[in-house]
């Protein structure tokens, strides 16, 4: 890049020089000044190509190419300024004020306003005073010009690149708030149907003499949360490969937790699904209720192994209420949990618009969740 940038001063810089040294030849160069007759082409020549010479480091060396450009100035006004050398010192002002420090670009908007004014105010009281306008405006077409619009093209470039870090921060936040997402579902994928199946494969285990049709039921609900959390993990994977993603994998339904309540009670659960309606229920009214009922029978199977546990699902005109209710006894020997599984509940009933809480009621523990519909 910073090459290709070098290559581009060169030609700007040999096509002033060449378009220069062409108004030169055909003595259209004077600009203000009396002895333009008199100088020999050569140096014009020289001093332009002094200008040239700053011209190339006006974007790397603004600072220096505007002393150089200034002192081939300076020298071509005592001879009679020249369009070719107004011509690089435009460019080299306009470019300067624009790719250069804040600092620098401060102080070409002082010194520009200043040297206006001062040149309009020397011309009134040395000459006639209608003539300050004149040389006023004349300075302003060639100092103020150049800046003013250097100015306005920085301003825009300074927004497009704070719209831009905004762009970026709302990125990052997405990112992060897609990734919170993921850990959810992959929480409630994973952890709901691994969990069922240790469970499962320790009560199996822990039989020393077990009944045969017990053990054939425990197993067959341990190969069905394999393969379900099998294909809800490959659902996932194909909607974040997708190229349009959508919020959720729609395999699970309110309509499968008879699935849920099997595999709970082969887990060791007394459980009793007291079930309403929940045919044509929003899709993410839907899911969330599935996920918070998975959620809370994977906890009770940890938490209260053995427990009566009851799920209610009631349908009202304008609201699901999920209700998941489990015994918890002193002698309860269940894990402690990180909570993960209460915030994941929590959040699911949130972000679809609902209410959600969990605590002990007497000897028993509620999970309860209100979701609109």
């Amino acid at each position: 890049m910073e090459l290709r940038r070098a290559h581009r001063d060169v030609l700007v810089t040999a096509v002033f020089f060449t378009v220069g040294a062409v108004v030169y030849g055909l003595d259209m160069d004077l600009v203000v000044g009396g002895r333009g007759d008199h100088t020999p082409l050569a140096t014009r020549l020289l001093i332009l190509v002094v200008a040239c010479v700053g011209q190339l480091f006006r974007r790397s060396a603004p600072v220096a190419a505007l002393l150089v450009v200034t002192v081939a100035t300076s020298g071509d006004l005592y001879f009679g300024l020249s369009m070719p050398v107004v011509m690089v010192a435009i460019d080299v002002l306009f470019s300067a004020a624009l790719h250069g420090p804040r600092r620098l670009h401060a102080v070409l908007v002082g010194a520009v306003a200043v040297a206006t004014v001062g040149v309009a105010a020397a011309v009134a009281v040395v000459g006639d005073w209608r003539l300050s306008f004149y040389a006023g405006l004349q300075v302003f077409s060639l100092l103020v010009v150049p800046v003013w619009w250097a100015t306005n093209v920085r301003q825009h470039r300074e927004s497009a690149e704070q719209i831009a870090l905004i762009s970026e921060l709302d990125r990052r936040a997405s990112v992060n708030a897609e990734r919170n997402r993921m850990a959810r579902d992959l929480h409630d994928v994973v952890a709901g149907h691994l969990s069922a199946i240790a469970i499962q494969s320790e009560a199996v285990l822990a039989m020393r003499e077990g009944d045969p049709e017990t053990v054939r039921t425990v197993l067959k609900s341990v190969r069905e949360n394999s393969v379900r959390s099998l294909e809800e993990m490959r659902m996932m994977i194909d909607v974040l490969r997708a190229d349009d993603p959508v919020d959720e994998p729609v395999a699970v339904r309110l309509a499968d937790v008879g699935r849920l309540v099997e595999s709970a009670a082969a887990g060791g659960l007394d459980v009793e699904l007291r079930g309403a309606n929940v045919a044509e229920l929003p899709v993410a009214v839907d899911v969330a209720a599935y996920r918070i009922v998975q959620e809370a029978l994977t906890n009770a199977l940890k938490h209260a192994p053995g427990s009566r546990t009851s799920v209610t699902v009631e349908r009202q005109v304008r609201r699901l209420v999920v209700v998941v209710r489990n015994t918890v006894g002193r002698a309860a020997g269940g894990s402690e949990g990180s909570g993960t599984g209460l915030v994941s509940m929590a959040e699911r009933a949130r972000v679809v618009g609902g209410t959600f809480a969990a605590g002990r009621d007497g000897d028993g523990w509620v999970v309860r969740a209100e979701l609109p519909l």
